[in-house]
């Protein structure tokens, strides 16, 4: 059975309502039987997309307080240090998950710790592997103070298509790796900074599952 994440209830009402109204419409006007058919396909079509966005598989998370898990289903598409001028202004490794509209697009803590900075930022839309799109598009910034890395920073990042961010992280409180963070619909981006030296252990191209996959290790004696 699909568990759907709270935060497409409304949408997939919504939808529902829509698609039902549509297909009522085109059976009063209409007594062409293909042509219904058509619209009951594509409306169940449409209606599994949607439904797919806002899917919640159980994960078996493994906390490791020395492993930086992916807070994100996805592609890495960047790895680089970088100045990062919001929190830090200072080098950082970045490392950056696109997803898909055909992820899973609920976002998790990276590591966890005191939660000692959050804000969300509006802005542009521009598409999300766009160089700028980390500073100038829509965004959230939430830093996390681990007692194994210290201050690491994720970024949830809009893109084209993903117009609503939703940010759960409160200044003040404790983040427990792996439990959800907040939500992209529609997909986009997930940037995380961690300290210069930081080795990765993921490359370009790899893919991502939130909460499971293992992006960066502290090696210990």
């Amino acid at each position: 059975m699909i568990k759907i994440h709270r935060e497409g209830y409304t949408i997939l009402f919504v939808t529902l309502v829509i698609l039902f109204v549509l297909n009522a419409l085109i059976h009063w006007i209409t007594d062409v039987v293909w042509i219904r058919n058509v619209f009951i396909i594509a409306s169940l079509i449409v209606y599994g997309l949607v439904l797919q966005f806002f899917r919640n598989p159980q994960r078996n998370i493994v906390r490791d307080e020395n492993k930086i898990i992916a807070p994100a289903d996805g592609k890495v598409v960047i790895i680089e240090e970088v100045e990062e001028p919001e929190y830090f202004k200072g080098k950082r490794l970045q490392i950056s998950i696109f997803m898909s509209p055909l992820n899973v697009h609920v976002n998790r803590y990276p590591v966890s710790g005191r939660i000692e900075y959050a804000r969300h930022h509006q802005g542009q839309y521009l598409v999300a592997w766009h160089p700028k799109s980390s500073t100038l598009n829509e965004r959230t910034s939430v830093v996390i103070n681990s007692p194994v890395w210290g201050p690491v920073l994720y970024r949830q990042i809009a893109g084209y298509v993903a117009r609503r961010i939703v940010m759960y992280a409160k200044e003040g409180t404790i983040a427990r790796q792996g439990d959800e963070s907040g939500f992209i619909k529609f997909g986009s981006r997930l940037d995380i900074f961690l300290p210069p030296g930081t080795v990765p252990r993921v490359k370009l191209g790899d893919k991502t599952v939130g909460g499971i996959t293992i992006i960066a290790e502290k090696k210990t004696n």
